[in-house]
Protein backbone atom coordinates (compact mmCIF):
# COMPACT_ATOMS: atom_id res chain seq x y z
CA UNK A 1 0.00 0.00 0.00
CA UNK A 2 1.61 3.79 -0.81
CA UNK A 3 1.88 5.99 2.13
CA UNK A 4 -1.23 8.00 -0.03
CA UNK A 5 -3.45 5.04 0.00
CA UNK A 6 -3.12 4.30 3.58
CA UNK A 7 -3.30 8.23 4.49
CA UNK A 8 -6.60 7.76 2.40
CA UNK A 9 -7.81 4.61 4.72
CA UNK A 10 -7.13 6.94 7.68
CA UNK A 11 -8.94 9.93 6.75
CA UNK A 12 -11.87 7.24 5.82
CA UNK A 13 -11.99 5.25 8.92
CA UNK A 14 -15.36 7.87 11.07
CA UNK A 15 -17.12 7.09 7.90
CA UNK A 16 -16.27 3.28 8.31
CA UNK A 17 -17.06 3.39 11.73
CA UNK A 18 -20.36 5.41 11.68
CA UNK A 19 -21.57 2.66 9.72
CA UNK A 20 -20.39 -0.41 11.45
CA UNK A 21 -22.10 1.50 14.79
CA UNK A 22 -25.25 0.09 14.26
CA UNK A 23 -23.41 -3.50 14.16
CA UNK A 24 -21.62 -3.33 17.28
CA UNK A 25 -24.38 -2.02 19.39
CA UNK A 26 -26.75 -5.17 17.99
CA UNK A 27 -23.70 -7.38 18.91
CA UNK A 28 -23.46 -6.25 22.14
CA UNK A 29 -27.16 -6.44 22.52
CA UNK A 30 -26.95 -10.08 21.10
CA UNK A 31 -23.97 -11.30 24.15
CA UNK A 32 -25.98 -9.86 27.02
CA UNK A 33 -29.13 -11.97 25.53
CA UNK A 34 -27.31 -15.02 24.96
CA UNK A 35 -26.11 -14.98 28.75
CA UNK A 36 -29.51 -14.04 29.57
CA UNK A 37 -30.88 -17.21 27.76
CA UNK A 38 -28.19 -19.82 29.51
CA UNK A 39 -28.23 -18.30 32.73
CA UNK A 40 -31.93 -18.58 33.32
CA UNK A 41 -31.14 -22.43 31.53
CA UNK A 42 -28.39 -23.02 34.91
CA UNK A 43 -25.70 -23.25 32.83
CA UNK A 44 -22.69 -22.10 33.73
CA UNK A 45 -20.03 -19.83 32.25
CA UNK A 46 -17.06 -20.22 32.02
CA UNK A 47 -13.74 -19.30 30.53
CA UNK A 48 -10.91 -21.60 29.05
CA UNK A 49 -7.54 -21.34 27.70
CA UNK A 50 -7.07 -19.43 24.24
CA UNK A 51 -3.07 -20.86 24.52
CA UNK A 52 -3.20 -24.52 24.17
CA UNK A 53 -0.88 -27.55 24.18
CA UNK A 54 -2.29 -29.21 21.79
CA UNK A 55 -5.92 -28.58 19.55
CA UNK A 56 -8.07 -31.34 18.15
CA UNK A 57 -6.45 -32.67 14.80
CA UNK A 58 -8.49 -32.05 12.10
CA UNK A 59 -7.47 -32.15 8.59
CA UNK A 60 -8.96 -28.93 7.31
CA UNK A 61 -8.78 -26.80 10.10
CA UNK A 62 -5.57 -24.86 10.86
CA UNK A 63 -3.97 -24.16 13.91
CA UNK A 64 -1.88 -20.99 14.50
CA UNK A 65 1.13 -22.11 16.92
CA UNK A 66 3.02 -19.91 19.25
CA UNK A 67 6.44 -21.10 20.15
CA UNK A 68 5.08 -24.41 22.10
CA UNK A 69 1.67 -23.64 22.28
CA UNK A 70 -0.77 -23.21 20.11
CA UNK A 71 -4.18 -20.85 19.96
CA UNK A 72 -7.16 -22.54 20.34
CA UNK A 73 -9.77 -23.34 17.15
CA UNK A 74 -11.72 -24.06 19.64
CA UNK A 75 -12.59 -24.14 23.13
CA UNK A 76 -13.56 -27.80 22.54
CA UNK A 77 -11.69 -29.84 24.11
CA UNK A 78 -11.01 -28.19 27.54
CA UNK A 79 -14.56 -27.71 27.86
CA UNK A 80 -15.12 -31.41 27.90
CA UNK A 81 -13.05 -32.03 30.09
CA UNK A 82 -14.88 -29.91 32.79
CA UNK A 83 -17.72 -31.80 31.37
CA UNK A 84 -15.57 -35.22 32.86
CA UNK A 85 -14.87 -33.23 35.64
CA UNK A 86 -18.46 -32.87 36.90
CA UNK A 87 -19.77 -29.52 35.30
CA UNK A 88 -23.38 -30.63 33.57
CA UNK A 89 -23.95 -27.60 31.48
CA UNK A 90 -21.35 -24.96 30.58
CA UNK A 91 -21.24 -22.23 27.98
CA UNK A 92 -18.55 -20.04 27.13
CA UNK A 93 -18.36 -16.66 24.45
CA UNK A 94 -14.51 -17.72 23.15
CA UNK A 95 -11.84 -15.92 21.00
CA UNK A 96 -10.70 -18.99 18.63
CA UNK A 97 -7.95 -18.55 15.87
CA UNK A 98 -7.59 -20.57 12.69
CA UNK A 99 -5.28 -20.20 10.12
CA UNK A 100 -5.38 -19.40 6.28
CA UNK A 101 -9.24 -18.32 6.54
CA UNK A 102 -10.59 -14.75 5.49
CA UNK A 103 -13.10 -13.81 3.09
CA UNK A 104 -16.98 -12.24 3.10
CA UNK A 105 -17.59 -14.91 6.05
CA UNK A 106 -14.39 -15.97 7.13
CA UNK A 107 -12.06 -14.48 9.82
CA UNK A 108 -8.46 -15.91 10.98
CA UNK A 109 -9.89 -14.51 14.65
CA UNK A 110 -13.37 -14.68 15.76
CA UNK A 111 -15.97 -14.97 18.32
CA UNK A 112 -17.38 -18.93 19.06
CA UNK A 113 -20.23 -19.47 21.41
CA UNK A 114 -19.92 -23.49 22.68
CA UNK A 115 -22.11 -24.87 25.08
CA UNK A 116 -22.38 -28.52 26.24
CA UNK A 117 -25.02 -30.16 28.39
CA UNK A 118 -24.49 -34.13 30.01
CA UNK A 119 -27.43 -36.56 29.48
CA UNK A 120 -28.47 -34.97 25.98
CA UNK A 121 -28.48 -35.61 22.20
CA UNK A 122 -28.31 -33.86 19.07
CA UNK A 123 -32.04 -34.04 18.71
CA UNK A 124 -32.64 -32.60 22.33
CA UNK A 125 -29.96 -29.60 21.28
CA UNK A 126 -31.65 -29.18 18.32
CA UNK A 127 -34.95 -28.01 20.45
CA UNK A 128 -32.52 -25.62 22.47
CA UNK A 129 -31.31 -24.03 19.53
CA UNK A 130 -34.36 -23.18 18.42
CA UNK A 131 -35.31 -21.97 21.59
CA UNK A 132 -32.06 -19.71 21.95
CA UNK A 133 -32.66 -18.13 18.06
CA UNK A 134 -36.40 -17.26 18.98
CA UNK A 135 -35.24 -15.58 22.61
CA UNK A 136 -32.89 -13.45 20.84
CA UNK A 137 -35.06 -12.55 18.22
CA UNK A 138 -37.86 -11.38 20.89
CA UNK A 139 -34.88 -9.82 23.07
CA UNK A 140 -33.75 -7.64 19.63
CA UNK A 141 -37.61 -6.43 19.25
CA UNK A 142 -37.89 -8.66 15.67
CA UNK A 143 -40.56 -10.54 16.89
CA UNK A 144 -40.63 -14.39 15.27
CA UNK A 145 -39.15 -12.75 11.90
CA UNK A 146 -35.70 -11.92 10.74
CA UNK A 147 -34.99 -10.05 7.38
CA UNK A 148 -31.81 -11.79 5.65
CA UNK A 149 -30.14 -11.13 2.45
CA UNK A 150 -33.87 -10.60 0.90
CA UNK A 151 -35.48 -13.36 2.81
CA UNK A 152 -38.02 -13.30 5.43
CA UNK A 153 -37.35 -16.26 7.63
CA UNK A 154 -39.52 -17.43 10.35
CA UNK A 155 -37.82 -18.46 13.48
CA UNK A 156 -40.88 -20.50 15.21
CA UNK A 157 -40.44 -23.94 15.93
CA UNK A 158 -40.08 -26.72 14.37
CA UNK A 159 -37.53 -25.93 11.83
CA UNK A 160 -36.55 -27.61 8.78
CA UNK A 161 -34.58 -30.97 9.05
CA UNK A 162 -32.79 -32.00 6.41
CA UNK A 163 -30.87 -35.08 6.23
CA UNK A 164 -27.25 -34.48 4.39
CA UNK A 165 -28.03 -37.59 2.32
CA UNK A 166 -32.11 -35.86 1.14
CA UNK A 167 -30.09 -32.75 0.90
CA UNK A 168 -27.50 -34.01 -2.32
CA UNK A 169 -30.65 -36.81 -3.62
CA UNK A 170 -33.04 -33.14 -4.18
CA UNK A 171 -29.98 -30.27 -4.83
CA UNK A 172 -26.74 -31.95 -5.78
CA UNK A 173 -25.88 -32.75 -9.05
CA UNK A 174 -24.32 -36.18 -7.97
CA UNK A 175 -25.01 -38.54 -5.26
CA UNK A 176 -23.37 -38.37 -1.91
CA UNK A 177 -21.59 -41.40 -2.60
CA UNK A 178 -20.23 -40.06 -5.28
CA UNK A 179 -19.02 -36.51 -4.08
CA UNK A 180 -17.07 -38.17 -0.96
CA UNK A 181 -14.74 -40.46 -3.33
CA UNK A 182 -14.19 -37.34 -5.57
CA UNK A 183 -13.55 -35.77 -2.79
CA UNK A 184 -15.95 -33.16 -3.64
CA UNK A 185 -18.24 -33.02 -0.97
CA UNK A 186 -17.14 -29.59 0.11
CA UNK A 187 -17.66 -27.85 -3.44
CA UNK A 188 -21.30 -29.09 -3.94
CA UNK A 189 -22.09 -28.48 -0.55
CA UNK A 190 -21.02 -24.55 -0.93
CA UNK A 191 -22.03 -24.35 -4.45
CA UNK A 192 -25.03 -26.40 -4.81
CA UNK A 193 -27.00 -27.29 -1.90
CA UNK A 194 -25.95 -24.24 0.86
CA UNK A 195 -27.99 -21.66 -0.97
CA UNK A 196 -31.13 -23.66 -0.81
CA UNK A 197 -30.72 -24.09 2.89
CA UNK A 198 -32.42 -21.49 5.65
CA UNK A 199 -34.46 -19.90 2.58
CA UNK A 200 -38.03 -19.39 4.64
CA UNK A 201 -37.21 -21.05 7.83
CA UNK A 202 -33.58 -21.92 9.32
CA UNK A 203 -32.66 -25.73 8.22
CA UNK A 204 -30.89 -28.28 10.55
CA UNK A 205 -28.78 -30.10 7.61
CA UNK A 206 -28.44 -33.61 9.87
CA UNK A 207 -26.93 -36.89 9.86
CA UNK A 208 -23.21 -36.58 8.35
CA UNK A 209 -21.27 -38.99 6.51
CA UNK A 210 -19.08 -40.82 9.39
CA UNK A 211 -15.88 -39.52 7.96
CA UNK A 212 -17.09 -35.92 8.46
CA UNK A 213 -16.86 -36.01 12.09
CA UNK A 214 -14.25 -36.56 13.30
CA UNK A 215 -15.68 -35.82 17.36
CA UNK A 216 -19.21 -36.60 16.95
CA UNK A 217 -20.92 -40.16 18.25
CA UNK A 218 -21.88 -42.61 15.57
CA UNK A 219 -25.59 -43.22 14.82
CA UNK A 220 -27.01 -46.46 16.80
CA UNK A 221 -27.11 -49.21 14.51
CA UNK A 222 -26.09 -47.34 11.44
CA UNK A 223 -21.83 -47.05 12.07
CA UNK A 224 -21.77 -45.01 8.33
CA UNK A 225 -23.70 -42.26 9.53
CA UNK A 226 -22.85 -39.44 12.62
CA UNK A 227 -25.34 -37.76 14.62
CA UNK A 228 -23.98 -34.11 13.91
CA UNK A 229 -26.34 -31.65 12.69
CA UNK A 230 -25.60 -27.44 11.02
CA UNK A 231 -27.43 -24.89 11.38
CA UNK A 232 -28.39 -22.49 8.53
CA UNK A 233 -30.21 -19.31 7.73
CA UNK A 234 -29.99 -17.47 4.83
CA UNK A 235 -28.22 -20.24 2.70
CA UNK A 236 -25.11 -18.95 5.92
CA UNK A 237 -23.67 -21.58 7.72
CA UNK A 238 -23.83 -21.10 11.49
CA UNK A 239 -23.52 -23.54 13.95
CA UNK A 240 -22.00 -26.82 14.13
CA UNK A 241 -23.30 -30.02 16.73
CA UNK A 242 -23.26 -33.41 18.06
CA UNK A 243 -23.68 -35.76 19.87
CA UNK A 244 -20.55 -36.03 21.49
CA UNK A 245 -18.09 -38.93 21.69
CA UNK A 246 -17.11 -40.36 24.72
CA UNK A 247 -15.05 -43.38 23.34
CA UNK A 248 -11.07 -42.60 24.29
CA UNK A 249 -10.21 -45.56 22.23
CA UNK A 250 -12.05 -44.62 19.04
CA UNK A 251 -11.73 -40.87 19.46
CA UNK A 252 -7.73 -41.62 19.79
CA UNK A 253 -7.54 -43.51 16.21
CA UNK A 254 -9.57 -40.85 14.82
CA UNK A 255 -7.19 -38.43 15.16
CA UNK A 256 -4.37 -40.65 14.19
CA UNK A 257 -6.45 -40.98 11.14
CA UNK A 258 -6.60 -36.92 10.84
CA UNK A 259 -3.27 -36.67 11.19
CA UNK A 260 -2.40 -39.14 9.05
CA UNK A 261 -4.25 -37.38 6.23
CA UNK A 262 -2.64 -34.27 7.10
CA UNK A 263 0.97 -35.67 7.18
CA UNK A 264 -0.07 -37.14 2.93
CA UNK A 265 -1.08 -33.43 2.28
CA UNK A 266 2.17 -32.13 3.96
CA UNK A 267 0.40 -30.15 6.38
CA UNK A 268 1.50 -29.38 10.26
CA UNK A 269 1.12 -32.03 12.79
CA UNK A 270 0.35 -31.08 15.99
CA UNK A 271 0.87 -33.11 19.37
CA UNK A 272 -1.59 -35.40 20.20
CA UNK A 273 -4.23 -34.13 22.78
CA UNK A 274 -3.36 -37.14 25.90
CA UNK A 275 -5.05 -34.74 28.50
CA UNK A 276 -8.47 -34.66 26.69
CA UNK A 277 -8.02 -38.07 25.51
CA UNK A 278 -7.31 -39.14 29.50
CA UNK A 279 -10.29 -37.05 30.51
CA UNK A 280 -12.91 -38.64 27.57
CA UNK A 281 -13.20 -41.96 29.54
CA UNK A 282 -14.89 -40.19 32.30
CA UNK A 283 -16.94 -38.19 30.54
CA UNK A 284 -20.39 -38.67 30.21
CA UNK A 285 -22.86 -38.81 27.65
CA UNK A 286 -23.42 -35.27 26.06
CA UNK A 287 -24.05 -33.18 23.20
CA UNK A 288 -22.29 -29.76 22.21
CA UNK A 289 -22.25 -27.15 19.61
CA UNK A 290 -20.20 -24.64 18.35
CA UNK A 291 -21.93 -21.42 16.66
CA UNK A 292 -20.38 -18.31 15.23
CA UNK A 293 -21.10 -15.25 16.96
CA UNK A 294 -19.52 -12.61 13.97
CA UNK A 295 -22.04 -14.71 11.49
CA UNK A 296 -25.36 -14.89 13.77
CA UNK A 297 -25.22 -10.95 14.41
CA UNK A 298 -24.84 -10.82 10.62
CA UNK A 299 -27.81 -12.80 10.09
CA UNK A 300 -30.00 -10.26 12.80
CA UNK A 301 -28.59 -7.28 11.68
CA UNK A 302 -29.14 -8.24 7.61
CA UNK A 303 -25.30 -7.67 7.19
CA UNK A 304 -23.79 -8.88 3.34
CA UNK A 305 -20.14 -9.63 4.83
CA UNK A 306 -18.84 -10.19 8.27
CA UNK A 307 -16.17 -7.10 8.54
CA UNK A 308 -19.60 -5.17 9.09
CA UNK A 309 -20.03 -6.46 12.37
CA UNK A 310 -16.65 -7.04 13.64
CA UNK A 311 -15.07 -3.57 15.10
CA UNK A 312 -11.77 -4.00 13.16
CA UNK A 313 -11.25 -6.01 10.30
CA UNK A 314 -7.48 -7.80 10.44
CA UNK A 315 -6.49 -5.65 7.42
CA UNK A 316 -7.06 -2.68 10.08
CA UNK A 317 -5.40 -3.35 13.00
Amino acid sequence: MSPGSKNSAFEDEPAIFEKRKPHLLLRARIFQSIREFFTARGYLEIETPQLITAPAPETHIESISIQDRYLQTSPELCMKRLLALGFPKIFQIARCFRGGERGDLHLPEFSLLEWYRTGIDYRDLMKECEALFLFLSHRLDQGTRLRCRGMDIDLRAPWEKLSVQAAFDRYASVSLDQALNDNRFDPIMVEEIEPHLGVNTPTFLYDYPASMAALARLKPGCPSIAERFEIYVGGIELANGFSELNDAHEQRKRFEKELKQRALLGKGISPMPERFLKALKNMPEAAGIALGLDRLVMIFGDARTIDEVIAFAPEEV
